[in-house]
């Protein structure tokens, strides 16, 4: 039972970081109604700008406090991720307001190359490492209850908790703020939401800048537990199978969906992995959103597409 029971809250743990990473893709469908290749770059570049000025602060300053330099590195980054969201409107979106949805997924793809290509020239393209201080020994927990006790990382919990908290507050965000229910509007229809008055522009610069913080969290959580480089853009594709299950249009899907990930991954290994020669953790997900796809393709609280056209 305790060793289920590690399994389970490794699971759940993992799980929220692609909820948390599953957002970033969610918020921009909600404002634009297409799908965000960028999200990937995003995370990087963000990832990137936190790494780098926490490194580079100290040196400009003297700074010693490891603390400090990290909330001056995540101020900054968060600065340059809001100026990104505002440059991306200015000198994309706002030319391709009421656009078919496919000429928006490729404005994403472009934008995608872009930021790898800045990120690289801006932050170099070596391996880079964000120290915020996590613990990352492991701990026993209820040992009263378990011979032995049940292990978890606290680096594990920690993010956990951080990521938990982000989509909690997203969440209040989305269903009680007069923003939050013109995004959803956004979404709905964008001739519409123009006609009684709600700002496109302005509302796509916020749900970029909102994006650009998920982003920025997620990187820094990611590059703490795997380093900064540029394979980090990736882990938006284990994001994919969370949206295809929680739906691509629905925050509480995103969060459900990457708990179900999350906790599929680590069972399937655990429990069919001897039996199919292991690896099954790698590919498990994505055979989960398969069947999704066929069976139920707006996923357990998504819209279906025609509703949306």
């Amino acid at each position: 039972m305790a060793f289920f029971l590690e399994t389970t809250l490794g699971g759940l743990m993992t799980g929220m970081l692609y909820a948390l990473v599953a957002l970033g893709f969610v918020l921009i469908f909600k404002a634009s109604g297409v799908f965000n290749f960028a999200q990937g770059a995003m995370v990087l570049f963000a990832a990137l700008a936190m790494a780098r000025f926490s490194e580079w602060i100290p040196k400009w300053t003297g700074l010693e406090s490891l603390l400090l330099a990290n909330i001056a590195a995540f101020l900054i980054a968060g600065a340059i991720m809001f100026a990104m969201a505002w440059l991306i409107e200015y000198l994309v979106l706002r030319h391709l307001v009421n656009q078919e949805g496919t000429t928006l997924l490729m404005a994403t793809l472009g934008i995608t190359y872009f930021i790898e290509g800045l990120g690289q020239t801006a932050f170099g393209s070596s391996v880079y490492s964000i120290d915020i201080g996590m613990p990352k020994d492991p701990v026993f927990i209820f040992e009263s209850a378990f011979p032995g006790g049940v292990l978890v990382n606290k680096e594990d919990v920690i993010a956990a908790v951080i990521a938990a908290a982000l989509v909690a507050l997203l969440s209040v965000f989305f269903q009680k703020t007069s923003t939050g229910r013109a995004l959803r509007a956004v979404a709905d229809d964008h001739q519409a939401a123009q006609s009684i008055g709600i700002p496109l522009g302005r509302i796509w610069v916020i749900v970029w800048c909102v994006a650009g913080i998920v982003a920025l969290v997620a990187g820094m959580i990611w590059g703490s537990k795997l380093g900064v480089q540029f394979s980090l853009s990736t882990i938006a594709l284990r994001a994919l199978p969370v949206i295809i299950l929680g739906g691509l249009t629905s925050v509480p899907g995103a969060i459900i969906g990457g708990l179900i990930i999350g906790v599929g991954e680590k069972w399937s290994e655990v429990y069919l992995g001897p039996y199919v020669g292991g690896g099954i953790e790698i590919w498990f997900a994505y055979m989960l959103a398969l069947v999704f796809l066929l069976f139920r393709p707006q996923g357990l609280f998504g819209e279906k597409i025609i509703d949306r056209v």
